[in-house]
């Protein structure tokens, strides 16, 4: 029960410091419109042997479905340590591109590797996902530039499945997570990402999730030359709809419905 308690209060406090930085980002810079990012996904469910993996593509777009500018093509493999510990290895192409003139090619592509780990809690009828990463970064921008980048991710997922105890077939459940991203060298705090969505679990394999998430990045605060510039902050909200297929494999404990991104 302390568990809980303590889960429940940190996972409060996370949500309500990042919609004061939303509010606190709002004043300082101009309202963005509405984007969208659609995700596909096909997962490899763990079996027996605690062996899994996953594919994924995403595509966003600086509008409502309109005026696409980036893409992802990731995968990785996953080993269960067990029920509530799981690792990952995986690695992915980044490209952004210029909305307005696609046919240029990418403004920047990166190659990224990252290594994880996740630690589940499987309560009553809250389940938990702690999500830490390590993230190592290789971009090429257009300029011919190739710097390299590392990253720090903690994401903290809520699910509340809402017909049934466990997230299982014809289950429609609840998520909501809060993640930040940091920078080891700085400035410290880069980005965070809030997201609250509604999913259904059709069967085995087929998942479709629908939802909100406010991507913020952070600018800190500097002094040079006499001059001081303050935090900035600038966000987006976007609309996120999400399809996921798991290949069907005997002996598969529940699974929450995560999100690899």
């Amino acid at each position: 029960m302390i568990r809980l308690r303590f889960t429940v209060y940190l996972l409060a406090g996370l949500l309500a410091l990042t919609l004061t930085s939303s509010l606190a980002q709002t004043s300082l810079t101009p309202s963005s419109p509405w984007g969208t990012w659609l995700i596909g996904t096909i997962q490899l469910p763990t079996g027996p042997k605690k062996w899994g993996g996953f594919a994924e593509v995403q595509g966003r777009a600086n509008g409502v479905f309109s005026q696409f500018f980036y893409n992802e093509l990731k995968g990785g493999v996953s080993y269960d340590l067990d029920k509530n510990f799981t690792l990952t290895l995986a690695g992915g192409r980044y490209a952004t591109y210029d909305y307005k003139a696609l046919s240029d090619g990418p403004l920047n592509t990166e190659k990224r590797l990252w290594e994880q780990l996740i630690i589940n809690q499987y309560l009553t009828r809250l389940k938990f996902e702690h999500r830490y990463r390590v993230e190592q970064r290789w971009f090429t921008f257009r300029d011919g530039t190739t710097p390299y980048r590392s990253r720090l991710r903690y994401r903290l997922n809520m699910f509340i499945p809402l017909n049934n105890h466990t997230v299982k077939e014809k289950t429609t459940f609840l998520s909501i997570y809060d993640e930040i991203f940091l920078n080891p060298i700085g400035p410290t705090f880069e980005r965070n990402r809030l997201y609250a969505g509604v999913g259904y679990q059709f069967d085995t394999q087929w998942i479709l999730q629908l939802g909100w998430v406010n991507q913020t990045n952070y600018n800190s605060a500097t002094f040079d030359q006499g001059v001081f510039t303050p935090l900035l902050a600038t966000g987006k909200n976007n609309i996120v709809i999400g399809l996921t297929y798991r290949i069907k494999r005997s002996n598969t404990p529940e699974r929450l419905p995560t999100q690899p991104d």
